[in-house]
């Protein structure tokens, strides 16, 4: 479903230029759940970041379902992300003036879905947070808010989940928490899973595990 080819990123710096990717590639099947580890500065973000089409490689191809995507102008990217894409980060990025409910609904909103509101409250309460659909993300735990961002990921059912450390932020326990969720809600949906985590359990729990390492797949 998605494919990566020789994705190279390299970034300009004051002592010559960094490369963060160095010719990676990499094959997303359709349904299938992935799990991507190595350590600390290996590349794992910036790889995500252009796999979600939010950064741009140096050079190197990426197609999705056979459509090429490294030529698409911004505009035609965000319309591909807001047809296919879920990104869960570590650090939430919910909305701070939206309830959780009006959180989970703007994806749906963007893609003009009339039921935007109805099918928010059903993933929340899929969730376990209906009762708390009109708190604000200042009135919410750090799993909660973190289930609330589960929750607008997967509110449009997207073909392609990226997960970016999503329990980096939380306990031990809430976090086991949030990772069942989020296998449960992408086996429903029919999503493809890619997830960077540094704990090697979490990555057990895919399909298949890659290793990043030095900006290269291993």
């Amino acid at each position: 479903m998605l494919r990566a080819r020789g994705l190279r990123l390299t970034l300009p710096a004051a002592a010559g230029p960094v490369n963060i990717l160095r010719g990676v590639d990499l094959d997303l099947a359709a349904g299938e759940t992935v799990g991507l580890v190595g350590p600390s500065g290996s590349g794992k973000t910036s790889l995500l970041m252009l796999l979600a089409g939010l950064e741009r490689p140096t050079s190197g191809s990426l197609s999705f379902a056979g459509r090429e995507l490294t030529g698409l102008d911004e505009d035609s990217l965000a319309r591909w992300r807001r047809d296919h894409v879920g990104i869960v980060f570590q650090s939430f990025h919910l909305i701070p003036g939206m309830t959780a409910a009006e959180n989970v609904a703007v994806p749906l909103e963007l893609a003009g879905r009339r039921d935007a509101a109805a099918v928010a409250a059903r993933l929340l309460e899929q969730v376990g947070l209906g009762h708390r659909r009109r708190h604000l993300p200042g009135q919410l735990s750090g799993g909660e808010q973190q289930r609330v961002a589960l929750a607008r990921a997967l509110a449009p059912r997207p073909a392609l989940l990226l997960a970016d450390e999503p329990t980096g932020n939380l306990d031990q326990e809430t976090g086991a928490g949030v990772m069942s969720l989020l296998f449960g809600l992408c086996a429903d949906a029919g999503s493809t899973l890619l997830l960077i985590s540094h704990d090697a359990a979490l990555s057990a729990r895919c399909g298949r595990a890659v290793r990043l390492a030095a900006g290269r797949i291993g």
